[in-house]
């Protein structure tokens, strides 16, 4: 039972849905609690900056405490001095983003704050590798929407958002249905 949990929590595949998927609920629940009694734009972009920290901080707490079941089991490779502060800071940036979402719904935001928490997370991402690229991209399309100034900019970049983590959300689906390693099913090894 313990084995079969600690291959769980380590297993690479298993983090992203789970953490969309929490990310979307979410999203729901804020939708459902007050999506008639805010303005448009600002729920969406209340939504839209949830979403991101939310799935953002449940994959860095996901590292983490893989980080940490790999020390337990002794089966770590590389330095926790290294892999630990990678974790926090990916869930830094995301819990502030979290928190800041209540803001952005009180309507008391400041745009350059919600702009350099979203760039923050993004480079984040980015600094510790290209491949994060997808992870980064809702925090980029939240910059998009915050600097928008059209509804049918707005519109786009919404309907890229639904789409783009619709399509990332499969993927992961598929990757964890695979059982592979991200090495394996990207065809490195």
């Amino acid at each position: 039972m313990i084995e079969r949990l600690a291959a769980l929590i380590v297993s690479e595949g298993q983090w992203l849905p789970v953490a969309m998927s929490a990310a979307a609920l979410s999203v729901c629940l804020l939708w459902k609690m007050r999506g008639r009694s805010l303005p448009h734009t600002q729920l969406v972009m209340a939504a839209m900056n949830l979403f991101s920290g939310v799935m953002l901080g449940v994959m860095g707490f996901g590292h983490l405490l893989a980080v940490t079941t790999k020390m337990v089991l002794n089966t770590l490779e590389g330095s926790p001095l290294i892999l630990y502060p990678i974790g926090v800071a990916i869930i830094v940036p995301s819990w502030l983003l979290i928190d800041h979402t209540r803001a952005i719904l009180a309507g008391s935001a400041p745009g350059r704050k919600t702009t350099a928490l979203n760039a923050w997370m993004a480079l984040t991402l980015l600094a510790l590798g290209l491949h994060n690229l997808p992870l980064a991209a809702p925090s980029l399309l939240n910059i998009g929407y915050r600097l928008h100034s059209r509804r049918a900019t707005g519109w786009a970049i919404v309907s890229v958002a639904v789409a783009f983590n619709l399509a990332l959300f499969i993927g992961a689906v598929v990757f964890m249905a695979s059982g592979q390693s991200f090495e394996q099913f990207n065809g490195m090894e």
